[in-house]
Formats: structure tokens, sequence, C-alpha cells
């Protein structure tokens, strides 16, 4: 068996890569006694775009039919991930959404599973578990507020199209910077955001371990 968390983030160390670290920790967890690997994919590392509209994926008797024709730096990923045993999604939000990184691979991943007949099928090799966590400077009440689910929810309709219907953490009023007084930051108070961290973080970082170990089960 083989998980994968794919960080949306263009940090490796920080709010998203660590909850995702956590939830592959989950994973282990849960399968105790049975072999199983776990590795994260950290986009920003990886040269490559979204989907060009060629259609290589849809062509009849085509070499690519049902798989991405696009030969660039995820092109043997989106291969491993096609034999996965479950995928955890992983972003900052930037603007109201996740990352462009991440639009981009999910545009590559998901679109040659899409089969266009009457009924918008969908021909993945597996109906792999998923899960999805959200990290943002918006704290709940605000991500409530402003329409911030609405656009998760179409994200984890479309995965729950292709594959399985997403598991989902957010992690809210996230700590940005290790030092606020080098950055023109005064929309926040660091204090505050200090202390919500080190109440909140470890509880993020909890939700993150269960929700690993409940995706394969």
């Amino acid at each position: 068996m083989k998980v994968y968390a794919i960080n949306g983030s263009p940090r490796k160390n920080k709010n998203t890569a660590t909850l995702l670290l956590k939830a592959l920790d989950g994973v282990k967890e849960s399968v105790i006694g049975k072999e199983i690997e776990t590795e994260i994919i950290n986009l920003y590392d990886l040269n490559y775009t979204g989907c060009k509209s060629c259609f290589a994926c849809k062509k009849l008797s085509g070499a690519s039919y049902g798989k991405c024709g696009l030969k660039d730096d995820i092109h043997e990923i989106l291969k491993k991930l096609s034999e996965a045993d479950g995928l955890i999604f992983g972003s900052p939000i930037y603007f109201g959404t996740i990352t462009g990184q991440l639009q981009s691979f999910l545009e590559r991943l998901l679109f040659p599973y899409l089969v266009y007949d009457e009924n918008y099928s969908s021909i993945p090799p597996k109906k792999m578990p998923t899960a999805f966590i959200y990290t943002m400077n918006a704290p709940e009440v605000v991500m409530n507020q402003i329409g911030y689910l609405k656009t998760f929810n179409n994200i984890e309709s479309a995965i729950e199209h292709i594959f399985t219907k997403p598991l989902v953490m957010y992690s809210n009023n996230t700590y940005q910077f290790d030092d606020y007084s080098k950055y023109k930051s005064n929309a926040f108070s660091e204090e505050a955001k200090a202390a919500h961290r080190k109440i909140q973080f470890p509880l993020d970082c909890q939700k993150a371990f269960e929700l690993g170990a409940n995706l394969i089960k």
C-alpha cells in the first residue's frame, strides 16, 4: 500500500507541510502490522503547467487515452498516483482559493479520468480514498462569512467525481511569519496570533493525524 500527500504550498516545513506529515503519520499508525509506504510530494519543486487542452486523454484509440499526454516533471508522478491507495491534498489559501500550483496539478490529475459521455462518467484505475487539508490566515468565522466553503466544495466535488469524497479539515488563523516585526503586517496582532497558535496548532496537528488514521478505514 502507498499513500501520497500532495503539498500545494511553496514552503516545505510550515503549516501545510506539517499537517500533511502528521496526516501521513496517522495513516501509518492506522495500519500497523501491514506494509505501507507514505511520501510527500512538494509541487513547488516541480516544473509543469496546467492542462493545455490537447485532448490527448480523450482521443479514442490514442496512446494517452485516459491519462495525461504531457511530458514534464509530473508525468511520472501522475503514473505513480494512478496506483496509489490514498491521496491527501494540502494547500494554503491565496485570495480565497488553493494555490495556482495545486490547481494546475488537479487539472492534470483529474481531467484525463473524466469521460465526455452522456453521464460524464469517470475512469480512474482506482476509486481511492482522498482527503484535503486547507490552511489559511482567515479565522473560521471569516472563512464562513466570505464564501470560502463554496469554493472548497467545488474542488472537493471534482475530486469526489473522479475518486471519492474527501475527508476535510481546516487550519484557521495561522501564524504566517517567524517575526512579524520584520514585515508590514499591522493588520494583525502578533501577540494574538502567537497565543492562538500555541493552543490551536497542536490541536490541528492531532486533527490531521486523525484524518490520516481514518483515511484507509
